[in-house]
């Protein structure tokens, strides 16, 4: 399984990318993208299976991508790794078609409750 991390901190990809090995998911594809554009070229270019995606990036937005991604008929299931978790982000995630939004700082428990059932 091809796994898409998008944020525009290359250590916030690390941690990322840790904690998906520590949650049990080391020995899935992982693919990196500094900014909501190249999350966006590569889920077209790449095909990935999952994506977690920041929701604040230059170029353009974790939710720019996300609307972008399902206006093209993109339908890679995606969710947000993000600081933030209002209400009001839940919902304007939900409504454009994340799956979920984990907020930081995560644990390899959250990841294991939240990514579990979509990667086995």
């Amino acid at each position: 399984m091809k796994i898409l991390i998008a944020d525009d901190s290359r250590v916030m990809r690390q941690i990322v990318t840790r904690t998906l090995r520590q949650a049990g998911f080391g020995g899935h594809d992982l693919v990196e993208a500094a900014d909501g554009r190249q999350a966006f070229d590569k889920v077209v270019e790449e095909r990935p299976d999952l994506v977690l995606s920041d929701w604040n990036m230059p170029e353009m937005t974790g939710i720019e991508a996300l609307r972008a991604l399902r206006a093209g008929g993109h339908d890679v299931p995606f969710g947000f790794v993000t600081s933030e978790g209002t209400d009001e982000m839940r919902q304007m995630a939900e409504s454009a078609g994340a799956l979920f939004l984990i907020t930081k700082p995560f644990t390899a428990d959250t990841f294991s409750d939240v990514l579990g059932p979509m990667l086995g």
